[in-house]
């Protein structure tokens, strides 16, 4: 599956956020993520960011896809990070 995570979490954890999304799909923003992913390791990846989190104060958004092309992409601006592979 496709997915596009965000979070708005509490300065002091924003950190270890960052390495641990990083580690499962593309950094592309602050504080946002894309990519493709299994359920396991979207999974894995979601009980990880669980332990960082502050549940009442922190949020994750995940949008869902079963694949990146059922997706429109517009970028204004400047893109931080592609996600284009180059070989």
């Amino acid at each position: 599956m496709y997915v596009i995570l965000v979070y708005d979490i509490g300065e002091k954890r924003v950190g270890k956020m960052l390495k641990h999304c990083r580690k499962y799909l593309n950094w592309i923003q602050n504080s946002v993520f894309e990519g493709e992913i299994t359920e396991i390791k979207l999974k894995e990846m979601l009980a990880g960011a669980k332990k960082i989190i502050d549940e009442d104060n922190d949020s994750i958004i995940i949008f869902k896809s079963r694949q990146e092309r059922w997706l429109a992409k517009e970028i204004i601006g400047i893109e931080r990070m592609t996600t284009d592979n180059f070989l």
